[in-house]
């Protein structure tokens, strides 16, 4: 069931999708569902077992989930290369990765080590999202971006030291007319 439903969100999220039996070639595609089944044995404690078989879907796709990541069935890896999910990490729904990303940790510390990911999320090309932190639904975080700390939900991260372009927007919009006001109350003050 939950295959099914990753099906149809790769068609809706991929321009270039032309028939079902092409999804069969993704590798993010079978990245989670062998994920899946990994999860699965490590959830029954078979941790062996699990790490052998998310080892071996990183060696055929490139992608490398860790088997205790948390992972919802409508995620997709869009030309996956290079992306790494770490053990604590948690992704939502309608979640769209693109390559070279990575949802890691940020020490050896015991417990919650990874990202938790919200619902409805885009996370760019080799952005870099670190620690015990949460990145709010619908929150797009900008390729090659590095997160340290929780995004707000319908944020758009963007940078070396992801900054939230929309707050950014709204501060220089309210500078200007700050500026503006000013410059009014001066002339105001000359009369």
């Amino acid at each position: 069931m939950g295959l099914i439903r990753l099906v149809k969100m790769i068609k809706q999220h991929d321009p270039s999708v032309r028939s079902t039996a092409e999804i069969l070639l993704y590798q993010g595609f079978w990245a989670i569902a062998w994920h899946k089944v990994a999860h699965q044995f490590y959830k029954w404690k078979l941790f062996f077992l699990a790490r052998l078989i998310s080892q071996v879907t990183r060696f055929f796709t490139q992608i490398e989930i860790h088997p205790g990541a948390k992972i919802s069935s409508e995620v997709f890896i869009d030309h996956g290369a290079g992306v790494v999910i770490g053990e604590t990490a948690e992704v939502g729904h309608h979640v769209v990765i693109f390559h070279g990303a990575t949802l890691g940790g940020t020490g050896k510390g015991v417990g919650k080590r990874h990202p938790t990911v919200g619902n409805h999320v885009m996370i760019g090309a080799n952005a870099t999202i670190l620690g015990p932190i949460t990145i709010g639904d619908g929150a797009k975080i900008g390729a090659c971006a590095i997160v340290v700390k929780d995004v707000p939900p319908g944020a758009t991260i963007v940078g070396e030291i992801g900054r939230d372009i929309k707050l950014e927007s709204s501060m220089r919009l309210e500078i200007k007319k700050l500026n503006e006001r000013i410059e009014a109350l001066e002339n105001q003050n000359k009369q």
